[in-house]
């Protein structure tokens, strides 16, 4: 797994990136399927040690690698594919306000089967200034999903 993100990432198709906290590895989070073009987006995964669940890391992280590609990378666009009953994950993107639109059926295989995942997207325009200056400035929103513009 490791070669393969050290090739994706020589080759401009990845970001993966190391989460700490008090210089301890506690998680990762990984900038994957970049498209360049007219397209101008990727997907973010991401995982955390349990014992870091809650309180904030990953959705700093989260916000501080959409900030990257957005306004340093010149992104439009991160995806984030979430299994239904990964809670924890979902969190994630509802304290963020990310978008959800739509529902993919046997999206990803894993554990050795073909897995639903729901779709969150945010975009360059939802987040102007910063998401991680919005999350930590107005704090976490609270409905997931939500499309209201007024609302970030």
């Amino acid at each position: 797994m490791v070669h393969d993100l050290r090739r994706q990432a020589r080759v401009g198709r990845s970001m993966p990136f190391a989460v700490t906290v008090d210089d301890s590895f506690v998680g990762q989070l990984t900038v994957s399927n970049i498209v360049g073009g007219s397209a101008r987006w990727a997907q973010i995964g991401y995982w955390v040690d349990q014992a870091q669940a809650g309180k904030g890391v990953m959705p700093t992280a989260v916000a501080l690698a959409v900030d990257h590609c957005l306004f340093e990378v010149g992104l439009h666009r991160i995806e984030v594919a979430i299994r239904p009953e990964n809670t924890a994950s979902l969190r994630v993107v509802q304290k963020l306000g990310f978008v959800e639109y739509g529902y993919a059926e046997r999206y990803l295989h894993i554990d050795g089967a073909w897995r639903d995942h729901r779709l969150f997207a945010m975009t360059a325009e939802d987040c102007p200034g910063g998401l991680l200056r919005r999350y930590k400035t107005q704090g976490p929103l609270e409905e997931p999903g939500n499309s209201d513009p007024t609302r970030r």
